[in-house]
């Protein structure tokens, strides 16, 4: 027999109000108070429904957006952007929650059937756990991917493919006669299972195909971008790169104001090419494969709301084709 929230008083020694106002207005209960209660519902597998929680319309007009990182960088800006734009009109609010760690994906995902307080959940980036899929079910919660690597989870998904991405890169930059290329990322934290590790995975097996030599430089984070790849290009096998494919504009860009302020030239010297055609990358002449995060967003925020309605011909997993934009910071080599 499920337990009701009388029983969670009782054992909590609260009144059936204050239990009430943990899951409805948590801010408004002391800390002590409110994690005695939590625990006491997780351990009696107690959650406030959707329907209980909302009894006025019946939503709780929220959506939850899970992002994997404390930083707002231009990806997850326009995500946000779209999101917003479609969320708001739709008068719903948009709670971001940054998951930066396993154990803060765990909080997150143990206590959501107990806080019965969002309509849907929208998470950028990163995949989900069998048991945090259990989780979810057990929520009654549509959950909706934006670029996942894995759809294991989720009821709907919109993503681009990474993998191909730099799959098209690199036949690019072999194309143009380059022979041995370099692929230099950040490192990031794997058991997260981003999507854009596909990135890597796709430079690699790429440059197999096409019978090209390769090196990866990782970007240890906090260090300068510059630093970090021109000193590994003069100390290891990336030295005979004459391609340096950078897994986001926003390390490629300082890399290349540094490089011609030493004064190197790009392309002559050395091409690159950048992922994601980010802010001022246009302005720089940046090569780069094009992706269009805002128009990821919308579609999924669509989804999520034709989902919260109960359309469930909006539970697909639609996968968006990237560009490759050519401009001035890639050329044919000089030297082999």
């Amino acid at each position: 027999m499920k337990a009701s929230i009388s029983d969670v008083a009782q054992a909590a020694g609260v009144s059936t109000a204050t239990v009430s106002r943990v899951f409805s207005h948590p801010d408004r209960v002391s800390n002590k108070t409110r994690t005695k209660v939590l625990a006491v519902a997780e351990s009696l597998d107690f959650y406030i429904s959707r329907s209980a929680g909302v009894l006025k319309s019946g939503q709780a007009k929220r959506i939850a957006f899970l992002v994997g990182s404390s930083k707002i960088d231009w990806f997850t800006g326009r995500i946000i952007e779209g999101l917003n734009n479609v969320f708001r009109t739709a008068h719903y609010d948009l709670i971001i929650f940054p998951i930066t760690t396993l154990e803060e994906r765990k909080e997150f995902f143990d206590t959501l059937p107990l806080r019965g307080n969002v309509d849907a959940v929208v998470v950028s980036s990163f995949g989900i756990s069998s048991d945090e899929v259990t989780r979810l079910q057990d929520a009654h919660l549509p959950i909706v991917g934006i670029n996942v690597a894995d759809t294991l989870g989720y009821t709907a998904s919109v993503s681009i493919d990474d993998y191909e991405g730099t799959s098209i890169g690199v036949r690019y930059l072999k194309q143009l006669g380059h022979t041995h290329l370099t692929y230099c990322f950040e490192e990031f934290e794997r058991e997260l299972h981003f999507s854009s590790w596909s990135r890597v995975d796709g430079f690699k097996e790429a440059c197999k195909r096409e019978n090209l030599s390769f090196s990866l430089v990782t970007i240890p984070n906090g260090d300068d971008v510059f630093d970090a790849v021109y000193s590994q290009i003069m100390t290891t096998d990336a030295g005979r790169s004459t391609a340096l494919f950078f897994h986001q504009d926003s390390l490629a860009i300082p890399f290349i104001f540094k490089y011609r302020e030493l004064g190197m030239s790009i392309p002559s010297d050395i091409s690159v090419l950048g992922y994601d055609n980010s802010t001022f990358s246009g302005e720089v002449g940046l090569s780069t494969i094009k992706q269009k995060p805002l128009d990821l967003a919308m579609e999924a925020a669509h989804k999520a709301l034709r989902l919260i309605e109960g359309d469930n011909s909006a539970a697909t997993h639609d996968i968006v084709p990237v560009q490759l934009l050519v401009r001035n910071t890639t050329a044919s080599p000089t030297v082999q």
